[in-house]
């Protein structure tokens, strides 16, 4: 018995007609009958009532009808789905990114997804640096976005976006415009600033940054999420650099202020991944 012979009998049973069913499936009347008789002869079994003028379902013929027309689908279902798999078209995605695109490159990209593969199901994370490449390599996430360069052999890396940093400052706040940030300014301004990660490539530029003014920051609070940060400038905490993206956050009561130095974005992704899901993303970035 195979899913095909299963195909042959859904059919008979819906037209009880031998011809006609044949006829719909492309086969011979008598490969047709063949076909049937083989079936009722491994389940022991008469599945039609048949005579020169009329076919009907027996009894059983018609339980195993209902069974049958819901396990095809079934099955049906799954190979649709095996091939959309196969294709890339569904499946499950984890990506990690930071804090700083919530509101900006990630809406984007997730809206370029989500119309080009509306089945597709996205898991969205945010993740401490220090742990990006190990979530990485150990398949606990697909795709991750970083403003780090990723010095892994393991892992491709691709640029995408580059941007200003910003002063991030309260709305109230002295400093207005790049002209007013200047080495002597800055003496005594509280810097809430990322965790120190000397790995990471982000934190090497906000420090060459910060010594470009010849400043040795008085940081009392550092904290890995800039949304976090962006609510203490608002308290009046302190004054950060950060991306010039987190001005699309729209938070009230912080002003940015342009810098002239550039933050990257790259994409990142396992080396040699045959996952054709992370294919037609990594073509969507």
């Amino acid at each position: 018995m195979d899913i095909q012979q299963l195909k042959y009998f859904l059919a008979l049973a819906k037209e009880l007609h031998f011809w006609n069913t044949a006829a719909k499936m492309n086969i011979t009347q008598s490969a047709l009958s063949r076909q049937i008789q083989s079936l009722e002869s491994e389940l022991g079994l008469q599945l039609f009532y048949r005579n020169k003028r009329s076919v009907k379902l027996t009894p059983a013929g018609k339980f195993l009808q209902d069974k049958w027309s819901e396990e095809i689908n079934q099955l049906e279902s799954m190979h649709r789905l095996a091939r959309q798999i196969h294709l890339g078209e569904q499946g499950t995605i984890r990506i990690a990114h930071p804090d700083s695109i919530s509101s900006s490159i990630l809406p984007d990209f997730v809206s370029k997804v989500t119309n080009a593969f509306p089945k597709l199901q996205l898991e969205l994370l945010q993740l401490p640096y220090e742990s990006q490449e190990d979530y990485l390599k150990n398949y606990r996430i697909d795709l991750t976005f970083t403003r780090d360069i990723t010095p892994s052999s393991n892992i491709s890396s691709r640029k995408i976006h580059s941007e200003n940093l910003c002063l991030a400052v309260p709305e109230n706040h002295t400093f207005s415009a790049l002209k007013h940030i200047s080495p002597k300014n800055l003496e005594g301004q509280k810097f809430l600033l990322t965790t120190g990660d000397y790995n990471s490539s982000y934190n090497t530029l906000v420090t060459q940054v910060l010594k470009s003014y010849n400043v040795v920051p008085e940081s009392y609070i550092r904290c890995e999420f800039g949304s976090t940060i962006m609510s203490m400038i608002k308290k009046g905490l302190g004054i950060s650099i950060l991306p010039q993206s987190y001005q699309l956050h729209e938070v009230a009561g912080i002003r940015f202020i342009p810098l002239p130095f550039m933050t990257d974005l790259y994409i990142n992704w396992r080396k040699d991944d045959p996952n054709p899901i992370l294919n037609n993303l990594l073509e969507l970035a």
